[in-house]
């Protein structure tokens, strides 16, 4: 079974400093005394501003308002978000420790996979970035006995698991994936060769597995050999009463004035995989026939990469004469009043797991324009009910989509009635029956 494997009550001599500490933890003890009260651990990277990071802030936020005791465990919690963790939620930053503990740990906890990872050069050579502080989750578990962990994204949910196991703790894993891996592989060199089997093998040991999206369900089926029936679809946690009070706020912009050209809007981090390039081809398209103008809010991993991204975006717009209608202010902590006052919104990425942009835009009224890219923006936009849906990479019939909303705009409460069927509360509610139903983890 996937709770002990062979490990039993066998001791691992962990690393000696503490497994968390403490930070903003926003009076949790003064206000709130969680004595009885059921645990839940929110595991995923870091504080940064990216969606996985601001849908588990959000689900942790509703598990505190229903009674629950929450931890939001990161590795990282510096980030345009750490001022953003939901009153009542204790905020854990893990302790990176010595490599050698890490290895050893691993070791312990794949030792059907030891040789290849070995092999690999995964531990040999250099560690992958979060796996020094699965020492420090394992002592999450004996010293915080959190009754479930729910896990996000690829490194979050393997080292959820490990942890879990190396612990031998009774808590459930619930674990979540959050993108399309069968595209995220076309990234990978020698991973590729070591990593399907191990998905497999401990996506299988969660007690329960969660996708975003059709599409990633049925990507993780055909992919990794998943059984189909142990995946549950549960849609991003998006809509909230915080994303409508933040749409409502002012904006001190120039572009978004009255009587100003409409702006055609993208939000994401700045990276290849949400082709902003041909986002910005579209738009010089459009700007040969109308006025408009164009603003991507997001930022890349670091400053350095943010520079560099930002500059390869503007020679582009340079080179195609529109720079001057064109803005990349960067990350900004409220992009829903830009939204809410956006001409069109487009999603130009080649593959996401769900497209939270879209539903945020949507909720506050905007007009989309998507590519149709795995997985989730058809599932939103019910096959281009909702919003157009251009193939991908094409720059000529995402300009003719964008037009087309910007003359003929579908109504806005058609479009906020449509991004309500993905709620936090929905969310939560099928969270919750996965984190407390019987387990069903099994290691073939």
């Amino acid at each position: 079974m996937g709770r002990s494997l062979s490990l039993r009550e066998r001791s691992i001599d962990l690393w000696r400093g503490p497994s968390a500490r403490v930070l903003g933890a926003k009076d949790l003890f003064r206000v709130h005394d969680t004595s009885g009260e059921r645990r839940v651990g929110v595991f995923f990277s870091s504080l940064a501003g990216g969606g996985i990071e601001r849908m588990m802030l959000a689900t942790a936020g509703a598990l505190r308002e229903r009674g629950y005791a929450v931890d939001v465990v990161v590795a990282e919690a510096n980030g345009p978000l750490a001022g953003s963790v939901p009153d009542g939620v204790r905020l854990l930053e893990l302790q990176r420790g010595p490599t050698w503990l890490a290895r050893k740990c691993i070791l312990r906890a794949e030792p059907p996979a030891a040789r290849r990872l070995l092999a690999s050069g995964m531990l040999a050579l250099k560690l992958p970035n979060r796996l020094p502080y699965l020492p420090s989750l394992i002592r999450y578990f004996r010293e915080e006995h959190p009754n479930a962990l729910l896990t996000a994204g690829l490194g979050a949910n393997l080292l959820g698991v490990w942890a879990r196991n190396l612990a031998c703790s009774p808590a459930r894993v619930v674990a979540s994936q959050r993108n399309t891996l069968s595209c995220v592989m076309t990234t990978w060199t020698w991973k590729r060769r070591v990593f399907p089997a191990l998905i497999r093998r401990n996506y299988l040991a969660a007690d329960a597995l969660i996708a975003v999206s059709e599409g990633v369900a049925d990507d993780l089926a055909s992919h990794f050999g998943i059984p189909r029936d142990r995946i549950t679809v549960v849609y991003n946690p998006v809509v909230s009463r915080s994303l409508r009070q933040q749409a409502s706020s002012e904006i001190d912009h120039s572009w978004f004035v009255a009587g100003a050209p409409p702006v055609v809007l993208g939000v994401g981090r700045l990276d290849s995989t949400k082709d902003y390039p041909t986002l910005i081809r579209a738009f010089a398209r459009l700007r040969q026939e109308r006025e408009a103008r164009l603003m991507i809010l997001g930022a890349a991993k670091d400053a350095a990469a943010t520079a560099q991204h930002s500059a390869e975006l503007m020679a582009l717009a340079a080179e195609l004469g529109v720079s001057q209608d064109v803005a990349l202010p960067g990350f900004v902590p409220n992009p829903f009043a830009y939204m809410a006052r956006a001409g069109a919104f487009v999603l130009s990425s080649r593959w996401e797991g769900f497209g939270n942009v879209l539903v945020e835009a949507m909720a506050c009224g905007c007009p989309v324009v998507s590519t149709d890219c795995p997985s989730g923006p058809a599932e939103i936009l019910d096959c281009g009910r909702y919003g157009p849906l251009v193939p991908v990479g094409d720059d000529a019939a995402m300009a003719g989509a964008i037009i087309k909303i910007l003359d003929a705009p579908p109504p806005a409460e058609e479009l906020r009635a449509r991004a309500a069927l993905f709620s936090v509360g929905r969310a939560v509610d099928q969270y919750l029956d996965l984190i407390f139903a019987p387990s069903s983890s099994t290691v073939p």
